[in-house]
């Protein structure tokens, strides 16, 4: 229903006061500027709120340089914070730093260490006296637009923000050789997406070492191609060395219909191995393998749960670099989303500052197809991608047609407009609405600085409005010392969070951290071992399981008896939702004493039953068996013990969170499970404010109507009282002027005249009056508007609930399995190889 939704942001959109609280604070909306009348060249009354969840159907930015397009982006990545949406930002010019540069306190001396000293001198002032005048300007500038310091500091608290760094050290770097490990099995397991993934790592790859490479015609690319494809579809990751090494002994001997040797010899593939060999040596490389590894998950959230703003500041770069990153970080942001659920509420933002070169319209970069792929399937998992230029004629239009809303600024040649307006025609085509393009001609020659239009597929009309002033100082790029200065005070903290990559938000429940072992498989489908079994093993009967667990290295080995117990255990709950089965495998040492065997004491396994051998892998000398274990009936009496013991030691401990009612998925870390009831508080509130718009809707638009006819009927009345007033102005002039002639210009005209100024003076004051009384009805409907957004506001609140995911306390919960969840799935004797003494 999109005329109530327009309806609502109007009403919410009462003129702002710096005084009075932000009503919408809260209610899913971003605070984005105030309606412009281009007509008249002003501002005017109320607010432009944009729904979060729009971003959704994801946004472009267009604006030529000094139009203000930063600013507004920079102000739409505010308002996503503050309302817990973590974003990634992509800065290739390094503008988007200035996103740390927000001081509640607005002191001079907040500002001092980051003022252009350019800027200082140009205005002929010393940087200290120059700080105090952007401080000042700041807190003038943040005043007119109804924010304040303390919308600052909510900022501040919202979300934490971090630049990061690729191939240098001044913010946070970070390791782009994670990006070679093998993807989620979402996707792995869709063959276009597994493709566009090797393609565009490959592509970034080769451009690194000055190889122009073509996925088709390229035998360096289809190379490098094939082993990526060959390792990922089994899973494994590999890194630059391993790389370097399969290059020159691939794992596949045919490609396509030839053999390897003809279609790539090993001679030329050893100088191939040798320039990314000079890549991996190379000391201005090894800053690209230390650091924060490419996992999104860590990228969005702080190991708290607490919303990121994460800004990959990669100016320093050069084009083949940039390329390369953006290409793999982009990637990794597909794979990331594919394994999301879906949501209809915005989740996270993904923005870049200049998206020029990135996604052209005729070529094909490897940035591209993970971008386009993005913009088609992103929005059903809550991420919104917003994307920024200043040259229209770069885009791929026929991709951007997948976006839903455009803010368009100052064009800076007419064949700009030509190609912004082709744009915005297939979006409308695209989305089956009209399109008036002499109207949009007009509205956008007559755009200034700070003044765009606002095309969005989900509200009536385009709108033009002002944009808001930026929370942030925006000083312009920052410099790698800058960016330094700003991250040491953030390293400690990234040290310490340095280990094994956090799961990542709603992606499917990993097993709890005690279990590590692969899905058990019976005894009669283990392989067996390709060496024969050394001297000394012991004879046994041959109705007990024996397994061989494989070992590192050659020669000889000594093989220890353990107990090895595999089960699968079921943990059902229907009223939490949970039915999780796990595998398990453990191995209990053997005794000599009364009680053989301590499931208490085992351990649990590191490998699946199925890597198991039924022979020896190696020559061998093997440990002394206790009598006990070489009887059959003691396995039976094992196994029942080890089923028992299972029932007792294994549960899956669960998060609630008692205001929401949410419980964690199994396997869902705390961190993960408050990032997920952010996910839910927000599509709650989406569905909460929607119902508010169908009931208020229509009281609300009627509320506008009447306080626009009111504030006219104001204007009409004061120009009315003007003309009154000089009308007996003059009248009276006449009457004095008559008067001073003497007693014979007293006729009857001029006491007609002295009456007629008697009756205008008595006009003057009615006027005057209605003046007042239609003051008045504007100041009570004013009031009416700010009650009602209270109102709203109240019942958002009361519908959602007064809590906070971050940090409210959760409740344990703890499941445990049944008699019948357990299933010994093997039980037997297990030789384990220790070193030999």
């Amino acid at each position: 229903m999109p005329t109530r939704r327009r309806q609502l942001r109007q009403t919410e959109g009462a003129a702002p006061r710096p005084d009075a609280p932000h009503s919408f604070e809260g209610l899913g909306v971003f605070y984005l500027g105030r309606p412009y009348d281009i007509d008249q060249g002003r501002p005017t009354d109320g607010f432009i709120l944009y729904d979060a969840k729009d971003l959704v159907t994801h946004a472009v930015c267009v604006g030529m340089t000094g139009s203000g397009k930063t600013g507004l982006c920079l102000a739409l990545l505010e308002e996503a914070a503050l309302d817990g949406v973590p974003a990634i930002a992509i800065d290739p010019k390094g503008d988007l730093g200035n996103l740390l540069l927000a001081f509640p306190d607005l002191r001079p001396e907040d500002f001092l260490p980051w003022i252009d000293e350019d800027d200082a001198r140009a205005a002929n002032l010393a940087p200290l006296e120059f700080a105090r005048q952007q401080a000042a300007m700041w807190a003038k500038g943040l005043a007119e637009w109804g924010q304040d310091g303390g919308r600052i500091r909510r900022l501040r608290e919202a979300a934490e923000f971090v630049i990061y760094t690729p191939g240098s050290t001044a913010g946070v770097p970070v390791s782009v050789l994670s990006s070679l490990q093998a993807p989620p099995p979402a996707v792995r397991e869709d063959r276009e997406a597994l493709a566009d993934r090797v393609s565009g790592t490959v592509t970034g790859l080769l451009a690194l070492v000055g190889v122009q490479s073509d996925p088709l015609q390229s035998r360096e690319h289809i190379l490098i191609s094939t082993i990526l494809d060959a390792a990922w579809r089994a899973g494994a990751d590999l890194d630059l060395a391993g790389l370097i090494h399969q290059i020159q002994n691939p794992p596949v001997q045919r490609v396509g219909v030839l053999d390897l040797e003809t279609f790539y010899p090993s001679a030329q593939r050893f100088e191939l191995a040798i320039r990314l060999n000079n890549l991996l040596a190379s000391p201005d490389f090894t800053v690209w393998t230390e650091g924060e590894p490419m996992d999104v998950g860590r990228f969005l959230y702080t190991p708290a749960g607490k919303p990121r703003v994460a800004i990959f500041s990669i100016a320093h770069l050069t084009d083949a670099e940039r390329m390369f990153f953006v290409s793999l970080l982009l990637n990794q942001v597909l794979g990331w989303v594919r394994g999301q659920s879906g949501t209809t509420s915005l989740r996270a933002v993904l923005y870049m500052d200049e998206i020029f070169g990135f996604f052209p319209p005729v070529a094909n970069p490897p940035s591209k197809p993970p971008l386009l792929a993005l913009l088609k399937q992103a929005r059903a998992f809550g991420l919104g991608v917003l994307l920024a230029t200043q040259n229209p004629v770069d885009l791929d239009y026929k991709g951007l047609a997948n976006a839903g809303t455009w803010f368009l600024g100052r064009l800076q040649t007419e064949r700009d407009k030509v190609r912004v307006l082709e744009g915005l025609e297939g979006v409308a085509a695209t989305a089956g609405g009209s399109f008036d393009r002499a109207r949009m001609d007009t509205l956008l020659s007559g755009l200034g600085r700070r003044i765009f239009l606002l095309h969005n597929v989900h509200g009536d009309a385009p709108v033009v409005f002002q944009t808001r002033w930026a929370m942030s100082y925006l000083r312009g790029p920052l410099t790698q010392d800058q960016i330094k200065r700003l991250m040491d005070p953030l390293r400690p903290a990234f040290k310490a969070a340095e280990g094994p990559s956090a799961p990542t938000p709603a992606a499917a429940p990993a097993p709890a951290s005690s279990v590590t072992a692969a899905a058990a498989e019976p005894a009669a489908t283990i392989p067996p071992a390709p060496l024969a079994a050394g001297l000394g093993r012991p004879l046994l009967p041959p109705d007990i399981p024996q397994y061989f667990v494989p070992g590192e290295g050659s020669g000889l080995i000594r093989y220890e008896p353990m107990l090895l117990g595999a089960a699968q255990v079921r943990f059902h709950d229907p009223k939490l939702g949970v039915d999780l089965v796990r595998e398990f495998v453990a191995l209990a040492p053997l005794g000599r004493g009364v009680v053989a065997v301590d499931w208490a004491a085992s351990q649990t396994a590191s490998f699946g039953v199925h890597e198991l051998h039924t022979e020896p892998t190696q020559p061998a000398t093997f440990g002394d068996l206790p009598p006990p274990a070489a009887r059959p009936k003691s396995y039976e009496v094992w196994g029942k013990e080890f089923a028992r013991w299972l029932l007792q030691a294994q549960s899956l401990v669960l998060y609630r969170h008692p205001p929401s009612g949410e419980t964690s998925q199994p396997g869902e870390s705390e961190r993960d499970f408050r990032i997920r009831l952010q996910t839910v508080v927000r599509e709650k509130r989406d569905q909460v404010v929607e119902r508010l718009r169908q009931k208020y809707g229509q009281k609300v638009a009627s509320l506008t109507e009447r306080l626009r006819r009111a504030q006219e009927a104001v204007e009409r009345e004061k120009l009315q009282v003007q003309q009154q007033q000089i009308q007996t102005a003059v009248s009276l002039g006449a009457t004095l002027l008559g008067a001073l002639m003497g007693r014979r210009a007293a006729t009857a005209g001029t006491l007609g005249r002295a009456t007629t100024t008697a009756r205008g003076a008595s006009r003057s004051y009615k006027e005057a009056q209605d003046v007042r009384r239609a003051q008045e009805t504007v100041a009570v409907l004013r009031q009416q508007l700010a009650e009602l957004e209270a109102q709203i506001t109240a019942e958002t609140d009361n519908a959602i609930g007064a809590f906070d995911p971050a940090s409210d306390p959760l409740e344990t919960v703890v499941v445990r399995p049944k008699r019948a969840g357990v299933t010994v799935r093997a039980l037997g004797l297990a030789w384990v190889p220790r070193a030999h003494g």
